[in-house]
């Protein structure tokens, strides 16, 4: 009982980091085409970047 127990709780916990690792992805993306948005559409007065730091 105590084996199989901890395979599902392995399962669970790949499943979960799997699951978290995708979302990470997605929001990575997401900010990487908000960066190009912004480096894109930058304003052409001032020459400088679009973000404050």
């Amino acid at each position: 009982m105590v084996p199989l127990l901890l395979v599902l709780l392995v399962v669970l916990l790949l499943f979960g980091a799997g699951f978290a690792l995708n979302v990470l992805w997605w929001v990575a993306v997401a900010v990487l085409v908000l960066w190009l948005i912004g480096f894109v559409a930058r304003p052409s007065g001032g020459g400088g970047r679009w973000y404050r730091w």
